[in-house]
């Protein structure tokens, strides 16, 4: 086995796609070496900013290997998931083989690999519809979709995993991840884009309406309620969790989060504040799977990883997104 460079070699899956891209930049930033595996079907070659780079699939199980034999990993960071709620009820199958199958061979490459130690991106839609405000890692799980059941399922396939075969796994559940790179050079692209606040600014930069779904919720004013992170501040806890692996046995779980909720329109009036610019909205029905209210409580990850976010206002993760989705509309209008 060997090492990229002199440091210590992280493989990050999935690491060209939003927050992949920004991990892989934050690690080079600390002295890491990484090594990045993608299929490319959501990332973007370009959004890799260092490194070394592998274009693969979870599913080849001999490539895999092959990686595994090929670098001596200090640790693996996973973000190679299907996302989409909506689609995971459309089409569950997809959600099953790309989160779940998947990751169980990427979970069999770690256990090979001589140095078991897993950074997996699950979700607060493991939870389901909260039973408190305030949700912490002890609440309940009862997913409402297809996407949070295939994260349950990894979790407790870890877990197993952990107990049985050693292997040290942290298990994150992000609420919403925002905004861009405070440098500007990474942001949200994915296609197609479902998330609030790019699509409520390029609505806002082209003039376009950006869809609502459902104003009917038991919220103050009847949207749905999220804890937005931003997205340096998610790469800032995956570094400390890969610091802290090595002095933690088994399977654990934090929540990130700010432990403020925002409401869809508090993130349309944000991002009206910041660009100066109307949002146009059209009013669609509920999507099947998403809950009123997600917010965390991220309490156990800021006293086991001495975790801090930096960006925690709703103005400065829209400002950050906002720079970024204003360039590439400039660019898109550049090129005709």
């Amino acid at each position: 086995m060997s090492q990229v460079g002199a440091g210590k070699t992280v493989l990050v899956v999935g690491g060209a796609g939003y927050i992949g891209s920004h991990m892989v930049k934050s690690l080079l930033a600390h002295g890491y070496d990484t090594v990045t595996f993608d299929n490319l079907s959501n990332g973007h070659r370009d959004a890799v900013l260092g490194g070394h780079f592998v274009h693969g699939d979870l599913a080849d199980r001999e490539l895999l290997e092959d990686i595994f034999e090929e670098f001596d990993f200090d640790g693996v960071l996973h973000f190679a998931g299907s996302i989409q709620v909506g689609e995971s009820v459309r089409d569950p199958q997809v959600y099953y083989d790309n989160n779940l199958a998947n990751t169980l061979n990427l979970l069999r490459a770690v256990r090979r690999g001589g140095n078991p130690k897993l950074i997996f991106s699950s979700s607060a839609a493991v939870y389901g519809e909260p039973r408190q405000a305030i949700i912490d890692e002890r609440h309940p799980c009862a997913p409402l979709s297809p996407y949070g059941r295939s994260k349950l399922m990894v979790e407790q396939i870890a877990r197993d995993f952990a107990q049985a075969y050693g292997l040290r796994v942290f298990s994150l559940r992000y609420f919403n991840a925002a905004g861009a790179d405070p440098d500007g050079d990474l942001g949200e692209r994915h296609a197609p884009e479902t998330h609030l606040i790019p699509l409520a600014l390029r609505a806002a930069f082209a003039r376009e309406p950006c869809e609502i779904f459902g104003n009917d919720y038991s919220t103050p004013d009847g949207t749905c309620v999220r804890d937005y992170i931003h997205v340096a501040d998610l790469c800032e806890a995956h570094r400390l969790a890969l610091e802290y692996l090595p002095r933690a046995g088994g399977f654990h779980v934090l929540n990130l989060g700010n432990g403020a909720g925002y409401s869809v329109r508090e993130v349309l009036s944000a991002i009206e504040w910041v660009t100066g610019k109307t949002v146009p909205i059209n009013l669609g029905p509920r999507r099947a799977g998403d809950p009123a209210r997600l917010v965390a409580d991220a309490k156990r990850a800021r006293a086991m990883l001495g975790w801090r976010p930096r960006y925690g206002a709703i103005e400065t993760i829209v400002a950050h997104a906002a720079a970024f989705e204003q360039r590439r509309h400039q660019h898109r209008r550049a090129a005709g």
